[in-house]
This record gives structure tokens, C-alpha cells and sequence, in this order.
């Protein structure tokens, strides 16, 4: 993958058996470790979690979330940097975020779980582990259409 954040789509197939999620162009290649990750409650939010060296795909298990992703060097509080995106179990996608971008998600479903697949070991990982609050790129207003 690239240095860009990057959604691969994948499909959903029903039939008499029941239904097959898949998608078909993602690769495991690279890929060190994976965790589950489940909020307590629609509307919670993990945000902000960065790195420079380690990359994340992000897969979405059951229900929906907001993911975001910001790169290392936005400004506080730009969020013309951020790039939003929506996960969904009812439309099956990877998204690549790479190294270099902070990442974060906000369940817009109850019951929501993802799936992280990470570049890093643990260990890398915590010696390559940046920090912010939630709100300092406070994308998690919800619009009510």
C-alpha cells in the first residue's frame, strides 16, 4: 500500500445459504498483528492514536463507524486535513491508513466491532505510540438527515 489513505472495496453476496462478506483485493502482506476493538455504547469515540512508522488496515465487523485519519504534521483543529469515512458491515471495505497519520473512530451504531490488522509488532508499536485528545480534530458532530 501507499503512503495515501485508501479504501478497498469489497462485496456482499446473499443467497439461500445466507450471505458472504469478502474483500477480494486486500492482501494480509505485511501484516504483524490484529486486535478487535468494541465500544460500550453508540457514540463513543477513540480518537486521537498516531504513529510514524506503523500503518493500519481497519475492517468492519458488525454495525458502523466514522473513521478518521490526520496526517502527523495537520495543523490543531484542521479538519480540511482530516479524511472521513464510513464503515460498515452492510458494505464491505479495508481501509489503508498509513504511517505517518493519527487515526480515530466514533461507533455510529450500537454493537459495532472492528477489526485492526497493524504493520507493527506490539512492541514497535508502543515505541512509535503519539497521543492527542479527541477534539483536537472534533470531526464527531453528527448530521441528522
Amino acid at each position: 500500500m501507499g503512503n495515501q489513505i485508501e479504501l478497498i472495496k469489497g462485496g456482499l453476496a446473499v443467497d439461500d445459504r445466507g450471505s458472504l462478506r469478502f474483500v477480494n483485493d486486500f492482501s494480509f502482506a505485511g501484516v504483524k498483528r490484529f486486535y478487535q476493538v468494541e465500544n460500550h455504547r453508540q457514540g463513543f469515540i477513540r480518537a486521537w492514536h498516531g504513529h510514524e512508522r506503523e500503518g493500519k488496515y481497519v475492517y468492519a465487523v458488525s454495525g458502523s463507524v466514522l473513521v478518521g485519519a490526520v496526517p502527523l504534521t495537520a495543523s490543531v483543529g484542521d479538519l480540511a486535513a482530516v479524511k472521513k469515512v464510513v464503515l460498515s458491515d452492510q458494505s464491505p471495505a479495508v481501509l489503508w491508513i498509513p504511517p505517518g497519520f493519527y487515526n480515530g473512530f466514533m461507533n455510529l451504531s450500537a454493537n459495532s466491532k472492528l477489526l485492526f490488522f497493524s504493520t507493527s509488532t506490539l512492541e514497535d508499536s508502543r515505541d512509535d505510540d503519539i497521543r492527542k485528545d479527541y477534539d483536537t480534530w472534533n470531526i464527531w458532530q453528527e448530521d441528522f438527515r
